[in-house]
């Protein structure tokens, strides 16, 4: 880690870290694809590298298996300049793994194997509490509210922040697969939707939550919370809208050629927590 991103304020990812396996010939389907190309994965850690490449201080708090993968992961979080003391390595599960591709129509397809992996088994007993109240932002995700004993732990974690006067950030990150049904993500999203100082989602997100046109401004605000400072809607080449107490606003996306969407939104999220948390002022806190 260098000497900048050390001074300045830390930011807490928590959740998953896992591997990605990714085909080596875009645009099939899982079933088509011939060989998978190993890369590192989970939409927490995604956004504490991003934050870290960007000069950024940021940690990394979850577990992974104490198997290949697990240790892989953890010293490319290092490697990254991202503070990796809150992992913790579980002997008897193993790192998750992932099956993700982009298919011809653009459509993304996840294939998941935990039954149960590492991350799953995080406990409460194990969180790093120190590393969160040092803490300028904490974020996660929603994965980690699918299970026991992770659940416990996540709710836990958000706690000790909330009571540190840590902002909190919620990307709930939906992935359907994990779930036991559709209705469960949509209650376990929301069940801790009143907590976040500010939430970013998809458009295709703001669809499932509401069941509403996500184009719409009133359909947006119906997911808004006076416990909010922010609310962000990315729309992927549309750029994205956000949304305070006080105004709102669009920014315009830049026209690039698009190769694989997968990790844009954590990468999204990366840079706009490290700006937040250089200048906290950008939404009147």
């Amino acid at each position: 880690m260098n000497n900048n991103s050390a001074k300045s304020p830390m930011i807490v990812s928590f959740g998953e870290m896992l591997i990605d396996f990714v085909p080596d010939v875009a645009g099939v389907s899982l079933a088509e694809s011939y060989a998978f190309i190993k890369a590192p994965g989970g939409a927490p850690a995604n956004v504490a590298c991003a934050i870290a490449k960007l000069g950024g201080n940021a940690a990394f708090i979850g577990k992974v298996g104490d198997d290949e993968f697990g240790h892989m992961l953890a010293n490319l979080l290092k490697t990254s300049g991202v503070n990796s003391d809150g992992i913790c390595f579980d002997k008897d599960a193993r790192t998750a793994l992932a099956f993700v591709t982009l298919k011809a129509d653009g459509q993304r397809e996840f294939m998941f194997y935990r039954s149960p992996s590492a991350d799953m088994l995080l406990k409460e007993s194990e969180l790093k509490l120190d590393l969160i109240k040092q803490a300028k932002i904490f974020h996660y995700g929603s994965i980690s509210l699918i299970s026991e004993p992770c659940k416990s732990a996540h709710m836990a974690a958000m706690k000790a922040a909330k009571q540190a006067g840590v902002l909190l950030s919620y990307d709930p990150n939906v992935r359907l697969p994990l779930w036991p049904s559709p209705e469960a993500a949509r209650d376990g999203i929301k069940s801790i939707w009143d907590q976040a100082d500010f939430v970013k989602v998809s458009d295709d997100e703001v669809e499932f939550l509401t069941k509403g046109d996500p184009k719409k401004d009133d359909v947006v605000m119906s997911l808004w919370n006076d416990n909010f400072k922010l609310l962000i809607v990315t729309d992927g080449p549309e750029g994205c809208r956000y949304f305070t107490k006080k105004f709102k606003g669009q920014v315009n996306g830049y026209k690039v050629k698009t190769i694989d969407t997968t990790g844009a939104g954590d990468a999204f999220v990366g840079a706009f927590l490290q700006a937040v948390a250089k200048d906290p002022n950008l939404f009147n806190v």
